[in-house]
This record gives C-alpha cells, structure tokens and sequence, in this order.
C-alpha cells in the first residue's frame, strides 16, 4: 500500500520548509521513526521521520527546494498492498507525475499555494503586493526578493534571455558555483531582512575586564567542582538582565505590521554560536533569574547542541536581544547585524593586556571593545550609549552588583 508522507507542521508559524537533505532514496527499506530528511524552516533545521516501515517509492522535492507544510514529500510502500507507480525526482526514469504537482514557474502561483520564505512574504506586505498573482523565479517557482521588488516597481524587469551568438568563446575562470541553501540561505535572507528594514547603527566603548578577570579566577574551582565553564560570556549575558532592568528599551522589539514597539517582561538572551554550517542563535531563558552558574551552564550546553546540530525548536525560539562573540579572535570591532525584529545586539571582541593610563600612570589592563547595534527606530543615540556604559560599569566591578546568592 502506498503511504504519501505529507511536510508536518513543525512549529507554530511556520507555514513552510527548505528540504536540506534527504537521508533516504527511492528503492531504500526505512523503518517506523527513522529519519528520512532534514528540513530548514525559519527556526531551526529538524530531521523528519518516518511515520510508517516499507520501502522508499518516490521522493517529491529536492534539496534546496521550499515546500509548503501539508505537501506531500515522499511515498512510502508499506508492502501491505500495491506498491505505488515511482515518481522520484532526481533524474531517474519515472511515470509523469499529474501536471496539477508541481508549480508553473512561468505562470501565477495558484491560489493558497504560494511558495515563498517568510522574509518574501513580510517584504510583499510592507510593499503592498499581492503573492498570488506573481510567478516566482526561484527554485520550483518559489517567489524571491526580487520578483515582489520587480512587480512593486521597485526593480527593472528582468531581461529577456538573448539569443546565443553564432560563435562564441569559452568562458575561462568561471569560478565553482555553491547552492545556497539551508541555514546559509535562512541567514541571507534574515540578514537582507534585517538590513532592509531597521535603522541600524552602532555605538562602540572599551571596557577593563581586569577585576572582572580576577573575580572568575577566585571562582574557577568552585565553577569546575560543579561542572561549570566559567566564561566572560556568562558575566556578560548575567550583566546585561541587571542593565536592562534600568533601560528596557532594549529589551524590545518592533512590530512592523502594527508600527508597535513590543517590551518583553523577560529577558531572554540570544547567544550567537558559530557551527559548521552557519550561525545558529540558541536562547539562555529567564536570565535574570537565573544564577551566574546556571547562565554558564547554560551556554556551554547550547554551544555544543548547537554544533552537534541537535538543538530543539524551543531552544531557537523567543529571544529578545542577542549577544555575538569570536572569542580569541574577536578583532578590535565589528558592526553586528541585528537579529529582527529585536532592537539591540552585543559584539563582544578580544579581550587582552593592553597600556592603559590610571592614576596618571601607564599600566597593563585586561582591556576589550563592545559594540551595540541598535535600531535607531527604537533606541536614540543617548539611550544606547548610557546603556552601554552601564553595563561597563557592571563588567568593571562586578563584587558591587553580583552577590553570592546570584553566583552559583
């Protein structure tokens, strides 16, 4: 009998997915909860799996294409029946599959169908265009950035393709051509998103982390005989609940489709982490209750998820401000892009001896930059800038403001 495996509903909002990778091809035996594909959605990249045990028939979409949830994905031959006629994809010989299956990508999308990531969808609000009379350019007719630009006039028409000359000459160093896909692609188009649309601009201070790097090293044993990395990290993130609570502005985000700005009671920090393939944002929740201890456990155990690509869909979800470090390679500053609809992120770069002048005497301190992208929609100049010095003031000293209760 043949099974036709449907895209599930992964989360709430998301209305459609990316497949990255399949895990299986046509003729391959699956069993009942075995991963049979990776797909990207604007939260997190989920492996989707089996709902029955047979045999692979046909594969409906391939990687890189955008599938809307409810479309079917895959047949299954659940071998209690006929097997169904293979419809697979990827170039081998296969029965046609009806020509009401995939979308026309020369013609408007039909009604209720339209393939396009939410950052289309958000763009073709703010610019007053219809989707469903558009034809999409992009992989299996999805809608692109461009097309709602061209049909809102904002973009000349695309050219029409001109005849080949009678004689040409080959083209040298034409370069390796990468797809864009997944969680690269979902941060192109959450970056151009971003870009497009706030108001960015960034304010830049140093910061002595000298008795900060003296307070750490009194706790370093007590950190490790409970499991802890202690990091400059977690003091940053601990530090910043403390600011906020005096300037929550920053714990903000703007609704654009209400021209409302949204405070958040909570503040829950985005941690920005590099991994193999891209930037991942995991969410420490609830800092401002939690204890240095359990923020640096915290971080240390969404870093490795994050790596391991094993973080679940909650942990993606509901940040309010975002802080982004390199560590040891941090540089000297840097112009973060802000993580929308959030209003603040926080650059956080090398931190090393460096000459200072105190009490009118050169000294070597612990000294580092921190950059705050802000929207300037939200936050003015003045607004940052006393936020950002008071959460220096807080990194400075911190036995003034972190007891021992908030610790560990």
């Amino acid at each position: 009998m043949a099974f036709e495996m449907k895209l599930p509903d992964i989360g709430e909002g998301v209305a459609e997915g990316e497949i990255v990778r399949w895990l299986v091809q046509p003729g391959d035996a699956v069993r009942e909860e075995q991963p049979l594909v990776e797909v990207m959605t604007d939260k997190a990249t989920v492996e989707i799996p089996s709902p029955r045990t047979g045999t692979v028939a046909a594969l409906h979409a391939e990687a890189g294409q955008v599938v809307n949830v409810g479309a079917v994905i895959i047949t299954i031959d659940t071998a209690d029946g006929a097997p169904a006629a293979p419809r697979a994809v990827h170039g081998a010989a296969a029965a046609a599959p009806p020509p009401a299956a995939v979308a026309p990508t020369t013609a408007p999308q039909a009604p209720g169908r339209v393939a396009a990531t939410p950052a289309v969808r958000q763009l073709a609000k703010q610019l007053g265009v219809g989707l469903e009379s558009l034809a999409g350019s992009g992989p299996g007719g999805a809608i692109t950035g461009d097309d709602v630009k061209r049909a809102a006039g904002a973009l000349p028409a695309a050219p029409a393709t001109p005849a080949a000359p009678a004689a040409t000459t080959p083209a040298t160093n034409a370069g390796e051509r990468i797809p864009l896909r997944g969680l690269r692609r979902k941060i192109a188009e959450h970056m151009r998103h971003s870009i497009d649309t706030a108001a960015h601009f960034t304010f830049v201070a140093e910061v002595d982390m000298t008795e900060l790097a003296a307070h750490r090293a009194a706790l370093t044993q007590r950190a490790q005989s409970q499991g802890v990395k202690l990091t400059y990290l977690a003091y940053i993130v601990k530090a910043l609940a403390a600011s906020i609570a005096k300037f929550p502005m920053l714990n903000a985000s703007l609704d654009d489709a209400t021209s409302e700005i949204v405070l958040h009671p909570a503040v829950h920090v985005g941690v920005a982490t590099h991994t193999r393939d891209g930037l991942t944002v995991p969410v420490v929740r609830d800092v401002a209750q939690r204890t240095l201890f359990e923020i640096a456990g915290d971080i240390d155990r969404l870093a490795q998820a994050a790596r391991a690509g094993s973080l679940k869909l909650d942990e993606l979800q509901g940040g309010t401000i975002t802080v982004t470090s390199t560590g040891a390679r941090g540089g000297v500053l840097a112009t973060p892009i802000l993580h929308h609809p959030q209003v603040a992120i926080l650059g956080v770069h090398e931190i090393k001896p460096r000459p200072a002048v105190r009490d009118g005497q050169i000294v070597i301190r612990d000294l580092g930059n921190l950059s705050l992208s802000l929207d300037h929609r939200v936050v003015d100049g003045a607004v940052g800038a006393e936020f950002l010095y008071d959460l220096i003031g807080r990194l400075e000293s911190p036995a003034g403001w972190l007891p021992d209760a908030e610790i560990a």
